[in-house]
C-alpha cells in the first residue's frame, strides 16, 4: 500500500523515522523510545470500542512486528457496558491479532460517572474520550489538567458554557505541549486533503458558496425498561437528549460543518434558520425524547460567503456531502471532485488514519492540536441548532456569550430528570449574556 503521508500526513513523515529520539514531553505524554504508550478508554459504547480498534490497527502499521500501544484501562457509567468492553477486547475476532496489548484487568475496569477520573489517575499516557458530547467538555478539561494526550470525538460540547469551558483549554493543552486529534476523520482523509488543497490553490476560483447535507433516515431508539431511572434511561438513550447529544445537528452532521469550515479557513459569525420534529416517536419527552428530525440553516461568513446547510432522519433519498462553489468552477468534495475530474483518491480507512497521525506526532515531538478546530466546527453547529430553535438570526459572539448551559446540576444515575419538550420553532430564546 502506499503511503498515507499526505497533506496533513506529510508532517509526521520525519517524525516516524525520528521517533526513537524525541524530546521530554509533558508530565504524562508518551517519551519516545521502546516505553509503550498506555491508552485508557473513557465511553465504551460502540465509538469508543471502534476507537480501540483503530488505534490498535494505527499501531500495526507504525509497527507491524512489535505493537507499542496498550490498552491498560477502560471506563463507562455503566457496568455492564465496561465489563463487555473489556470482553470484547479480549474474545472479539476483530481484536485477535492485538491480544498481547490488551493489558486491562478487573482493577482498571471501571464504572460510574466518576468512571473517568480513575481512568486518567490509572497510569495511562493517552486517553479516548468517546462518552455522550455533554460530558465532553469535564472529561477534557480533567484529562488536560492530569497533563494526558487524548483522541476525543466529536462534537466537544452541546451548549454554549460548553463551549466556552473548551476554548479555554486551547491555549493550556498547547503550553502543556498534548496532543488532542477529534473524530472529525476527515481532515485526515487523503483523498479530501488532495480535494481542499486543491481549492486552497485556487482550482475553482474565489469560493462564494458552500453546500453541506446529512440527510438520511434517521438514528437508533431505544424504549424505555421497566425501573429505569429517568437518568439512566436518558444515559442510555443519551442521542434523543439534548443536554447529552445537543441534537443531530451537532451530533452528525458537525462533520460536513467541518469540512466547510476547513475549505473557508474559518467559522460563520451569523446564521438564520429553520427545522423542527415532524416524525418523531410520538409520546411525552420523558419517554420519546426532545431532539429535532430536521434543519435547514443559512450561515455567513465573515468575508460574506454563504453556506447552506441541511440535516433530517426522515426516509428519503440520502445525501451526505459537501459543495463548494467558486466563480471558476465548482467542487464536490465529499467525491472529490474539480469540476468534472477526480482530484483525489484514498488509500486507508480515515478512522485509522486519524490515529496514526496522533500516534506520530506524540513520538516525534509535535503534537497535533485540533482541539480549536473542532470547537469551531461544534459551535458552528450550535449556532444553526439555535438559530433554527429560535427562527431567528443570531450572530456567533451573541450566542457564544449566552448563559446556556444544559447539563443537569448533582447528576446521579438515580436522578430525577423532567425532560421538556422538544423546542417549539419560534418559540425557543437565545438566553441572556453570562
Amino acid at each position: 500500500m502506499s503511503s498515507p503521508l499526505t497533506g496533513t500526513r506529510r508532517d509526521f513523515v520525519a517524525a516516524s523515522a525520528a521517533a526513537g529520539a524525541v524530546a521530554t514531553l509533558s508530565a504524562g505524554a508518551f517519551a519516545a523510545g521502546g516505553d509503550a504508550i498506555r491508552v485508557g478508554l473513557i465511553g465504551a459504547g460502540g465509538r469508543g470500542t471502534g476507537a480501540v480498534r483503530n488505534i490498535l490497527q494505527a499501531e500495526q502499521v507504525i509497527h507491524p512486528n512489535a505493537g507499542k500501544v496498550e490498552i491498560v484501562a477502560v471506563g463507562d457509567v455503566f457496568k455492564d457496558r465496561a465489563e463487555g468492553a473489556v470482553r470484547t477486547f479480549r474474545t472479539g475476532r476483530d481484536y485477535a491479532p492485538f491480544a498481547a496489548q490488551i493489558k486491562v484487568t478487573p482493577e482498571t475496569t471501571f464504572d460510574g460517572l466518576n468512571a473517568y477520573e480513575r481512568v486518567l489517575n490509572a497510569g495511562v499516557d493517552l486517553v479516548i474520550l468517546a462518552t455522550p458530547p455533554g460530558f465532553r467538555p469535564q472529561h477534557l478539561e480533567a484529562a488536560v489538567r492530569a497533563g494526558k494526550n487524548i483522541f476525543c470525538e466529536k462534537p466537544v460540547c452541546v451548549d454554549a458554557t460548553g463551549a466556552r469551558r473548551v476554548y479555554g483549554l486551547v491555549e493550556e493543552s498547547r503550553r502543556r505541549n498534548l496532543a488532542i486529534v477529534a473524530g472529525t476523520q476527515r481532515r485526515h482523509q487523503k483523498g479530501y486533503i488532495e480535494t481542499i488543497k486543491k481549492i486552497h490553490e485556487g482550482a475553482i476560483g474565489d469560493v462564494v458558496a458552500a453546500r453541506c447535507s446529512w440527510n438520511n433516515n434517521g438514528i437508533w431508539f431505544n424504549r424505555r425498561q421497566p425501573g429505569q431511572s429517568d437518568a439512566t434511561y436518558q444515559l442510555r438513550n443519551w442521542y434523543h437528549y439534548l443536554w447529552l447529544c445537543g441534537d443531530h445537528i451537532v451530533e452528525q452532521h458537525v462533520h460536513n460543518l467541518d469540512v466547510c469550515n476547513w475549505v473557508l479557513n474559518g467559522h460563520p459569525v451569523r446564521a438564520v434558520g429553520m427545522g423542527g420534529r415532524a416524525a418523531r416517536p410520538a409520546g411525552a419527552p420523558g419517554e420519546a425524547g426532545q431532539i429535532w428530525d430536521h434543519f435547514a440553516v443559512e450561515y455567513e461568513y465573515a468575508n460574506g460567503v454563504k453556506m447552506y446547510s441541511y440535516c433530517r432522519h426522515l426516509p428519503g433519498d440520502n445525501d451526505v456531502s459537501e459543495t463548494i462553489y467558486g466563480n471558476k468552477g465548482t467542487s464536490r468534495v465529499s467525491s472529490y471532485l474539480i469540476n468534472r475530474d477526480q482530484v483525489g483518491t484514498d488509500d486507508r480507512d480515515p478512522y485509522v488514519q486519524e490515529h496514526i497521525d496522533l500516534l506520530n506526532s506524540i513520538r516525534a515531538g509535535r503534537p497535533l492540536n485540533e482541539l480549536r478546530a473542532v470547537t469551531d466546527s461544534t459551535f458552528t453547529a450550535i449556532l444553526g441548532r439555535n438559530a433554527a430553535y429560535a427562527c431567528k438570526s443570531l450572530r456567533w459572539d451573541d450566542a457564544l456569550a449566552a448563559n446556556e448551559n444544559s447539563m443537569p446540576p448533582n447528576l446521579t444515575l438515580d436522578s430525577a430528570l423532567e425532560a421538556t419538550p422538544a423546542p417549539v420553532p419560534g418559540s425557543w430564546r437565545l438566553p441572556a449574556r453570562a
